[in-house]
């Protein structure tokens, strides 16, 4: 007879859908989500008015327009509300420092355990991204 198969566990759950927000938390995600989306749209505004300032010919508009283009495809990927991927999206803004713990303050200590998990395991990618061992 076999045994059953075991889901895999992922940052100490079954799954990320495994997790329950409680309605504070759901509260306190949805302000960080949108206070985190306005920064980093309130940069990108800051950014563009720089470079369309500099625009110096008719081909320059659409640099800048495929620029946007791509700029709104990272958004929208990074700031994903699904509950089942909150931990993550909220890992990611952490390790860019777009929200701070602060702003996370009120969330389970287990979700914050996931959160900062993932943001160390961005962190180090990325570090091993930027100084790769010699073969």
């Amino acid at each position: 007879m076999s045994s059953p198969s075991q889901s895999p566990i992922h940052y100490g759950y079954a799954s990320a859908s495994d997790m329950t927000w409680s309605r504070s938390e759901k509260a306190i995600a949805r302000k960080a989500f949108d206070v985190a989306l306005k920064r980093e749209l309130h940069e990108l505004m800051q950014e563009v008015k720089e470079i369309a300032g500099q625009i110096k010919q008719p081909s320059d508009l659409w640099d800048l327009e495929e620029y946007l283009t791509q700029r709104r495809k990272e958004i929208d990927r990074k700031y994903d509300y699904r509950y089942s991927h909150l931990t993550q999206v909220f890992g990611r803004l952490l390790y860019e420092t777009r929200v701070s713990e602060e702003e996370l303050r009120g969330f389970s200590e287990d979700k914050l355990k996931t959160i900062r998990s993932f943001a160390q395991f961005l962190a180090e990618d990325t570090a091993a991204r930027a100084n790769p061992k010699p073969a």
